[in-house]
């Protein structure tokens, strides 16, 4: 069909020129002619970065064709992995959950906390984490949170449904959250916290917090009370179900290869047609994703998506380790940096396009209570990909970072570091890649501050405050503060720059 296309074009062309059709600058003077601006006219040539685009009396000749649309399709191709990859990524994670049984009401909970064996985006080293996908395809589903614990859920295209636990209605009480399909018509019983999500999918991921260092009274607390069920099962629910993931190795990251596309068609075959904006749909549309029909892109259109993605993810990765935002960084002249418009990624009523890529590349869970000031809940981010000399944190070099004294986090702050390449916790000889509140014979400096280092090797005499890394592996790290405090708002407490050391 394409090639018959260029085909008529050059048929068109060919006549067009035949009968003596001219240039814009040589219009004949006829009784109705009047000035026509130059602005609105098309020259013969044209230099692009496409190269030269010609053409005919205004019409494009058979190779500018041929080379708009193919840019056209790799534009929508970039631009659906930028806005796509929230979805996509929740689809990785899907898959992964499946993959340790972590589906169909089982949660998983990593009962020695999680280290970096598993493959998350930017999870901590220091709460116990749960996570289950709910699958409302079927009808409403109950989920009985547990007490003193930050729970969210996020729908299949990770937008924001509810907090559960400290941050959320039961004021960390605990209760019964029931979740609602799309388009549902039936009646709602008393007696629950109800959300209603526009997707059949959604994520669920709550934290508990260590005591003493210790994770087992949060999972005690989770084996006690959560539990999720079908909202037909109320009267009678099934007990708990959950699995141990503390140490699997499995991948719950989003692909930026090709497969990308399919995971995204994955989500646009199961989710209902207005779970997302036409103008969305219409982008994938434009590249062959559509419900109720299958994705075949041919070769063509196969290798414009490849280059596609390619070019998508090196501009996430410029987004986020370089961006170019000022208001992203939390302290002028600092590299600290946070996504801006989180959580709803707006400016009044305008989309913030690179703070959303900035978050949905590294980042898990969208909630509120991760950047509204909500002075001891929920939990505040600083992330730094820089050195002291804006030059990109390398794993074969040694730094230090200053924490000064009193972070301000009344549950606990710290620090990890993250590889580049996975946005996951840094694979090393270290089985939590991690310093902080939590650290067992950290030192503390005599005003109080903590000094971090980071290196292939521990300074001498500073390994319980070393955070090894690996040479020729890029990194980046995130400081926590959980239970903020409002010398974190008000930034009279700042976190020192990671400062190269002498070699």
């Amino acid at each position: 069909m394409r090639k018959a296309l260029i085909l008529g074009v050059k048929v068109v062309i060919s006549i067009l020129g035949a009968a003596g059709l001219a240039g814009a600058q040589d219009v004949p003077k006829y009784k109705m002619t009047t000035p026509i601006p130059p602005g609105i006219t098309t020259p013969d040539k044209v230099d692009t970065r496409l190269g030269t685009l010609k053409f005919e009396g205004g019409y494009p000749d058979a190779a500018t064709v041929e080379k708009v649309y193919d840019n056209l399709d790799f534009q929508r191709g970039v631009e659906a992995y930028l806005n796509t990859m929230q979805g996509a990524s929740l689809v990785a994670m899907r898959r992964g959950l499946r993959e340790v049984g972590a589906v169909d009401g089982t949660f998983g909970v990593f009962n020695t906390l999680m280290d970096s064996k598993s493959l998350f985006l930017t999870a901590n080293t220091d709460t116990v984490y749960a996570f289950a996908w709910i699958d409302l395809s079927k009808g409403p589903v109950v989920l009985e949170s547990p007490p003193n614990s930050l729970g969210i859920v996020d729908d299949f295209w990770f937008r924001y449904v509810a907090d559960l636990g400290n941050a959320g209605p039961d004021k960390g009480k605990g209760g019964k959250f029931l979740f609602l399909p799309p388009g549902y018509k039936g009646d709602v019983p008393q007696g629950y916290f109800v959300f209603k999500s526009r997707t059949f999918g959604n994520a669920f991921f709550t934290r508990g917090f260590l005591v003493n260092g210790d994770p087992g009274p949060a999972v005690e607390s989770f084996h006690k009370t959560m539990r999720m069920y079908p909202l037909s099962e109320a009267a009678n629910p099934h007990p708990g179900k959950f699995v141990n993931l503390s140490g699997k190795a499995f991948n719950t990251v989003g692909a930026n290869d090709y497969s990308f596309y399919e995971d995204t068609n994955q989500l646009i075959q199961e989710e209902p047609a207005d779970s997302e904006s036409p103008e969305l749909l219409g982008q994938l549309l434009a590249i062959g994703i559509q419900k109720g029909k299958p994705f075949a892109p041919d070769e063509r259109m196969k290798k414009i998506l490849t280059d596609a993605v390619a070019v998508g993810n090196a501009t996430s990765r410029a987004i986020e380790f370089r961006s170019r935002t000022k208001d992203n960084f939390y302290y002028q002249g600092k590299a600290w940096f946070i996504p801006t418009g989180f959580y709803l990624f707006l400016d009044n009523d305008a989309r913030l396009l690179d703070a959303r890529t900035m978050f949905f590349y590294a980042y898990t869970g969208v909630t509120p209570a991760m950047v509204l000031k909500m002075v001891g809940v929920g939990s505040q981010y600083a992330i730094a990909a820089l050195d002291s000399e804006s030059n990109y944190l390398d794993g074969g070099k040694n730094y230090r970072l200053n924490i000064p004294a009193n972070p301000p986090a009344k549950n606990f702050w710290s620090v990890i570091v993250y590889d580049t390449q996975t946005r996951s916790m840094l694979q090393t000889d270290q089985q939590f890649p991690t310093k902080g509140s939590h650290s067992a014979g950290i030192q503390k400096n005599a005003d109080g501050s903590y000094d971090i280092y980071f290196g292939p090797k521990a300074p001498a005499g500073k390994e319980s405050n070393w955070i090894q890394t690996v040479p020729g592996r890029g990194w980046f790290t995130i400081l926590r503060l959980y239970g903020p405090l409002e010398p974190w708002f008000n930034k009279t407490w700042k976190p020192g720059e990671i400062e190269p050391m002498k070699q």
